[in-house]
């Protein structure tokens, strides 16, 4: 009786833990991502240079770059390269619409550059901060459409910077309807 009615339990309780973990998965991940994007915005403030967020959208991976300005000019690494967690990808599957008042269009940040500033790199997906903090296209123009989407096989978080600068994460599930919360 004892073995029926701990099996029965453990029956119950093991599809709960796997949501917690894919839950705790996907959450450090977008904080990770958040706390990145402020870090490039920080970063190119304070060393007053250029600096970017930097997401490399098929090898699951994401860091901050910043430019140097001494030597060869180029971008470098500003700390290590960090994956996804198992079960998480950047996309944002079934959801059609952005979180309100951030995108026109709903879609990854746009591609990074090489160092030339004109061939774009496959598959990226870049945030660029000039040296004052504040986000802008590769041409230097303000710019308030950038933002990154993580998904599993529930949710969908997006962390969206503003024109300000002002890094927002949002959350909806993973539905054609989708239902945005701010985070």
């Amino acid at each position: 009786m004892v073995m029926a009615i701990t099996g029965m339990a453990a029956a119950l309780a093991a599809p709960m833990v796997g949501n917690m973990v894919a839950n705790f998965r996907i959450n450090g991940d977008i904080r990770g991502i958040s706390t990145g994007t402020n870090m490039a915005k920080m970063r190119a403030a304070a060393m007053f240079t250029s600096a970017r967020f930097y997401v490399d959208l098929s090898a699951r991976t994401y860091r901050v770059q910043t430019w140097r300005k001494t030597g060869t000019p180029g971008w470098q690494n500003d700390g290590a390269t960090q994956p996804l967690s198992s079960g998480v990808t950047f996309g944002f599957g079934a959801v059609s619409a952005a979180p309100p008042n951030t995108q026109g269009t709903l879609g990854q940040a746009a591609p990074c550059r090489e160092d030339d500033n004109v061939t774009l790199i496959a598959d990226t997906a870049c945030v660029l901060f000039n040296s004052r903090g504040l986000p802008v296209d590769a041409v230097g123009s303000p710019d308030g459409s950038g933002a990154y989407y993580l998904r599993d096989s529930y949710t969908v978080y997006a962390v969206t910077v503003s024109a300000t600068g002002m890094v927002r994460v949002w959350r909806s599930p993973l539905s054609a309807t989708p239902a945005w919360s701010l985070q």
